[in-house]
């Protein structure tokens, strides 16, 4: 009996083993995978606590909105600051310009901006410096990165003036250096 089941048992095991369980189909292959990794910069817009509020703070097509203006009495929106000058006056917000880098080893950008329509009535400027129509204007060389800086907007009309709406786009560009 026992040497029944000693010869018995292996076979019995055998056959409750399923076939091929040890004999599985195998395939195998590589992938290489690559990429260019480029640096870049971007610019947005964000609404300075001293100025504004912007539509569209927070993104690269953002929107000023002085509201009604005049020389003299009125009142102003908040963040608009107005100075009266001989026979003009100055309207001027805060306006935060946000520069981030990625993949870059540049330690500064420049910042220049340019009015997308001629303006020869009224003087548009950006952080103090006059822009127009012609060329672009620098505006900063050594711009901080992720930072949000104020470049002051401002738009100086003369006294003599038609009432009316004035429109233009100012347009940036920040250059890595």
């Amino acid at each position: 009996m026992k040497r029944l089941c000693f010869v018995a048992l292996p076979v019995l095991l055998g056959l409750l083993t399923p076939q091929g369980a040890n004999a599985q189909t195998t395939a195998t292959g590589t992938l290489t995978v690559s990429a260019v990794v480029n640096s870049s910069i971007s610019l947005v817009f964000n609404s300075d606590p001293s100025g504004v509020a912007l539509g569209g703070s927070g993104t690269a097509a953002a929107t000023l909105t002085f509201g009604n203006v005049q020389a003299f009495g009125g009142t102003l929106a908040p963040g608009v600051v107005r100075t009266n000058g001989t026979d003009n006056f100055t309207v001027t917000s805060g306006v935060d310009v946000l520069v981030k880098k990625s993949n870059s080893n540049s330690p500064k950008y420049t910042l220049t901006a340019q009015l997308s329509t001629n303006d020869s009535t009224n003087t548009w400027t950006v952080g103090g410096v006059t822009v127009t129509s012609g060329s672009p204007a620098q505006i900063s060389a050594n711009g901080l990165y992720s930072s949000n800086v104020n470049f002051p907007v401002g738009i100086t009309i003369p006294n003599s003036e038609n009432a009316g709406t004035i429109n233009n786009v100012i347009n940036y560009t920040a250059t890595a250096n």
